[in-house]
C-alpha cells in the first residue's frame, strides 16, 4: 500500500506534535507536511506539487481559519479529491453541522489522551481509505 499523503494544518506547534506521533504509532503508512495557518497551506495546494490524499485541518487558526480554508477548498474542482478532515478541542453541534454543509468528510474532537487521539485518527485513516475504495464521499462521520 502507497503511503497516505497529509496536510496538517494547525496553528499550535503541541498539538500538530501530538497528532504526529498519533500517526507514527497507527499502523498505517503516512506522509505528512506540517502548516501552522490555513493561508501556507492554501498556498501549497495551489503549487504544482502532488495533492494529498488527506487534510486535517484544526477549526481555530488565526489569519485563515478552518471554515474558511475548507470553503476555499470545496470551491475548486481540482481538490474534490481530497478528503478533509476538521478537528477541534470543541464539539459545537451548530459548528459540526455547518462544517458538514461545507463538504468536510469527518470531524474529530481533538483529546488529550494520546491513547484515544491515536485510535480516533487511525479510525479516520480507515474510514478514508474505505470511502477512496468504494467511493462513499458524500458521508459525513463524527469522531470524538
Amino acid at each position: 500500500m502507497d503511503r497516505i499523503k497529509i496536510y496538517l494544518a494547525d496553528d499550535d506547534k503541541e498539538d500538530r506534535e501530538f497528532l504526529l506521533e498519533a500517526l507514527d504509532e497507527i499502523p498505517l503508512r503516512t506522509q505528512v507536511t506540517q502548516f501552522n495557518n490555513g493561508v501556507d497551506l492554501m498556498d501549497k495546494l495551489f503549487s504544482d506539487e502532488v495533492l494529498p490524499d488527506v487534510i486535517f485541518l484544526d477549526l481555530y487558526m488565526p489569519i485563515m481559519d478552518g471554515f474558511e480554508c475548507l470553503t476555499d477548498i470545496r470551491n475548486f474542482a481540482k481538490f474534490a479529491n481530497i478528503h478533509v478532515i476538521v478537528y477541534s478541542t470543541t464539539y459545537r453541534q451548530r459548528e459540526v453541522n455547518q462544517l458538514k454543509e461545507d463538504g468536510a468528510n469527518q470531524f474529530i474532537q481533538k483529546s488529550t489522551s494520546f491513547k484515544t487521539l491515536k485510535t480516533l485518527i487511525h479510525k479516520s485513516l480507515c474510514n478514508t481509505s474505505l470511502s477512496n475504495e468504494l467511493k462513499k464521499d458524500n458521508e459525513f462521520i463524527i469522531l470524538k
